[in-house]
């Protein structure tokens, strides 16, 4: 059964007059304390909803959410949100389950991940995902964690397009220009590396599309997020097709 997706939460009027009415200095203050009320690994994908159906204070919030940041000396760019399908902005939403907080659920067939949090909420982010006959499902844990990580073509990926993978085959340093981007999440099963990683990307016209060599893609901005709050040894679980959401209540 294809599950839908789940009912975004509204920002109250007072969020979002203080969004419209607080500077710039004031609104990035704002952000820091509302995470909560928020809403490598060849390309298809969806109809985008148009931009216009952002009211402008939200709108306005998006941008300082996504605005550029420097991190350990590299400099994020700002994304264009007026470019982004609003679905796939990160946002807080009601999301009831049995999964316990702190659990991370990749939904691949609607293009989201969820962090399980408190009084049956999640924090939704939007992902680009692997392209058809490259998923992987089922569950395991979050067994490593990686700033601005090293990255290196798997043998799979060489022997599947070696023109493009073997000059790559030695690696890459952390870097704007690395396939994973400014953080990744490495999902272990049974001890052992799955080769399967929740990673970040400069490509923002990606998320919302199969595009990746059996990996999930979020934005910089949001695997950053999402690294902050997920430890070590978090549960994992990637849904299969049509497969509903695991506990949903």
């Amino acid at each position: 059964m294809k599950t839908g997706i789940p009912h975004v939460r509204r920002v109250s009027l007072f969020h979002t007059t203080v969004a419209r009415a607080a500077p710039r200095a004031a609104r990035l203050a704002l952000l820091l304390l509302l995470p909560a009320f928020a809403a490598a690994c060849s390309t298809t994908g969806r109809s985008p909803v148009p931009s216009t159906d952002v009211p402008g204070p939200m709108m306005s919030y998006y941008q300082d959410m996504y605005s550029e940041i420097e991190d350990n000396g590299i400099v994020i760019p700002a994304i264009d949100v007026t470019k982004m399908d609003r679905q796939y902005l990160r946002q807080m939403v009601d999301y009831p389950t049995s999964e316990p907080v702190g659990t991370i659920v990749v939904d691949p067939e609607n293009r989201f991940l969820y962090l399980v949090m408190e009084n049956g909420k999640a924090m939704r982010y939007g992902i680009g995902v692997a392209k058809a006959g490259l998923e992987y499902q089922g569950d395991g844990v979050i067994g490593r964690k990686a700033e601005w990580p090293n990255w290196a073509p798997t043998l799979a990926m060489i022997n599947r397009e070696p023109e493009r993978y073997r000059p790559l085959a030695a690696g890459m340093q952390g870097g704007l220009t690395n396939p994973l981007g400014a953080r990744a999440l490495y999902l272990y099963k049974d001890g052992r590396d799955t080769l399967y990683r929740i990673h970040g990307t400069t490509e923002p016209w990606s998320i919302g599309r199969s595009v990746s060599s059996g990996c999930i893609r979020l934005l910089n901005h949001d695997i950053m997020d999402l690294y902050k709050r997920v430890p070590r040894g978090a549960r994992m679980v990637v849904l299969g097709g049509g497969q509903p959401q695991p506990g949903t209540v």
